[in-house]
């Protein structure tokens, strides 16, 4: 099976107050040293793919760089990472491949590099189309840079493009995330992800939260409640619009869906190069490998090993029902019993029993999904299947 890869970029311009990712500002002289361990990195897959238990495989569907911002780095590191891809693994015309970026970093020399290298999907972190709002958490860019990065893309003939928003942020209101919405709308772009606020202790700004602090901005963050509410507008919203919702925090117009983090959800086979990478291979007990490289930039050019994790049994079920259930078709009860057995199968049905109660589940057919409020408490609904005692299978 053809393989998705992602490249970790945990560089920025400026670390922005929610962030919780294992990205920072560094010099330009940790960026060449970071992009020589990664394109050694990629040049050894084989052989570290075969150690840790895991079937390497060169055909390749999907490629993205995240971060941080991989478009930071100076366009011959881009172009390094691009060739050293292209040298180790077979990707051919049609595959997906998508650039995160931040708004104001498309250079016209980076977006032309960015074309050449056959770049045809790029995720825009804008967060909130409000000036203020997106300048009380650390964002450089502006509503009109957006608007002007798009339109660029469209003319290098780059129309993919995602669209990520937040709510929940310092200042937001429901008029000024009505206005946010409208403007995303308006734009046309064919891929959205809206995702709450996170508050907890990784980033400043969440721990402001916590201790009930003023930094930050902290005391114009709307409350949960309101929070809960402005995703519900955006579903709402974006359904209107023709940018259906497909999984918990992401929406898309018909055949836009992101390829690559579809395999994320299914369990599909992907191969994580960079900081706080992580990779899914078929192979061990037949349930897969999982492989993680160092979470800290030191730690990874100290040269840490990957923590290996062989999927059991159990373990791959239990990742079927959440990872499945973040997606809006959910999960089939009968290719789960096909896949881990019928008695597997049946060991959830009382946790499914008592979320269909709580009105966080539709149990159809042999079909179950989130609701609309199960989305919004999915970790909580998720901690049931995994808290489960399940049999051996």
């Amino acid at each position: 099976m053809a393989l998705g890869l992602y490249i970790s970029v945990p560089f920025c311009r400026s670390k922005c107050s929610y962030c919780n990712f294992a990205s920072d500002v560094s010099s330009r002289a940790v960026f060449e040293r970071y992009v020589d361990r990664v394109c050694s990195n990629i040049e050894n897959a084989p052989q570290t793919a075969r150690q840790m238990g895991g079937r390497f495989s060169r055909a390749v569907d999907s490629v993205y760089l995240g971060g941080g911002t991989p478009t930071v780095l100076d366009i011959s590191q881009l172009q390094r990472l691009f060739v050293t891809i292209s040298q180790n693994f077979q990707v051919p015309p049609g595959a997906e491949i998508t650039v995160e970026c931040a708004p104001g970093t498309l250079t016209p020399p980076r977006l032309e590099t960015l074309q050449r290298l056959g770049v045809n999907r790029v995720s825009l972190g804008v967060q909130s189309l409000v000036d203020q709002e997106a300048a009380s958490v650390g964002r450089l860019h502006t509503r009109a840079k957006v608007l002007d990065d798009i339109a660029r893309l469209r003319a290098a003939g780059i129309g993919n493009i995602n669209i990520d928003l937040i709510a929940g942020l310092p200042h937001q209101t429901v008029d000024s995330w009505d206005s946010s919405l409208s403007e995303l709308v308006a734009t046309g772009v064919p891929h959205a992800s809206v995702y709450m606020l996170e508050v907890d202790e990784d980033s400043r700004l969440g721990r402001e939260l916590i201790a009930g602090g003023t930094r930050y901005h902290a005391h114009f963050v709307p409350d949960e409640d309101l929070t809960a509410d402005l995703y519900g507008m955006a579903c709402e919203r974006l359904h209107a619009a023709g940018v259906e919702q497909y999984e918990i925090s992401n929406f898309a117009r018909a055949g836009f869906e992101s390829r690559h983090n579809l395999k994320y959800w299914t369990r599909q086979p992907y191969l994580g190069f960079g900081v706080d990478a992580h990779s899914l291979l078929e192979g061990g007990t037949g349930h897969g490998v999982r492989l993680a490289t160092p979470d800290s930039l030191q730690d990874y050019m100290a040269g840490r090993p990957v923590t290996v994790t062989e999927v059991s049994a159990r373990a791959a079920l239990e990742e079927t029902f959440f990872l499945g259930l973040r997606l809006n078709p959910g999960v089939d009860l009968r290719e789960v019993g096909r896949a881990f057995g019928r008695e597997a199968a049946e060991a959830f049905c009382g946790v499914i029993v008592e979320n269909v109660r709580a009105g966080f589940l539709e149990h159809e057919g042999e079909r179950i999904r989130l609701t609309a409020r199960g989305r919004l408490l999915s970790n909580e609904v998720f901690q049931g299947f995994l808290s489960l005692a399940t049999p051996q299978v």
